[in-house]
């Protein structure tokens, strides 16, 4: 994995997108982290962090949470703190999905859809989607422990899954 530079203490993941036209249906997208074992970075996620969870130990959470856009900036954000993660966890994978309720809807079905990752001031990503307009769902990033700490890689895949299948699969490497 390539870092950028130093070693990764907490990163945030923030998401944005305008609200539906009126009389549409709210379009409603979460940001999504898996965390793997040290021993197995491919495999099942340990556990799994979205909107209405956080991790057991309290370092992955969510500190805003938007289920319509509203159209004002980043009005989803979650939190990674690294430099308290527990030793047994060797990766995380962050993704952002699409819910499905108001019928099927992809990432260029959205307006003014984006994600950036940041470490205090610094970006680490910043992505529009477009380069998966036809996903349902998309991994956005990888956070891996090295020797000398946590560390990131862009990781912008898309998927056509809905959150549920979305969240058991977006740590592989199809």
């Amino acid at each position: 994995m390539s870092g950028v530079g130093e070693a990764l203490g907490r990163a945030e993941v923030k998401l944005r997108w305008d609200p539906s036209p009126y009389g549409e249906p709210p379009r409603h997208l979460d940001i999504i982290a898996a965390t793997y074992a040290v021993d197995d970075p491919y495999g099942r996620p340990v556990y799994v962090v979205h909107t209405e969870s956080r991790s057991p130990d309290g370092t992955i959470t969510m500190s805003r949470h938007s289920e319509t856009g509203m159209g004002f900036g980043f009005v989803e954000v979650m939190v990674l703190e690294f430099d308290r993660m527990s030793p047994a966890y060797g990766r995380v994978v962050g993704g952002v999905a699409i819910h499905q309720d108001g019928g099927p809807r992809t990432f260029g079905d959205l307006s003014n859809a984006g994600v950036v990752v940041v470490e205090g001031y610094r970006e680490l990503l910043v992505d529009d989607f477009a380069q998966v307009a036809d996903a349902t769902a998309a991994t956005v990033a990888e956070f891996g422990r090295e020797t000398s700490g946590w560390a990131f890689r862009e990781m912008v895949r898309g998927f056509d899954a809905d959150p549920v299948l979305f969240a058991a699969e977006m740590g592989s490497t199809r």
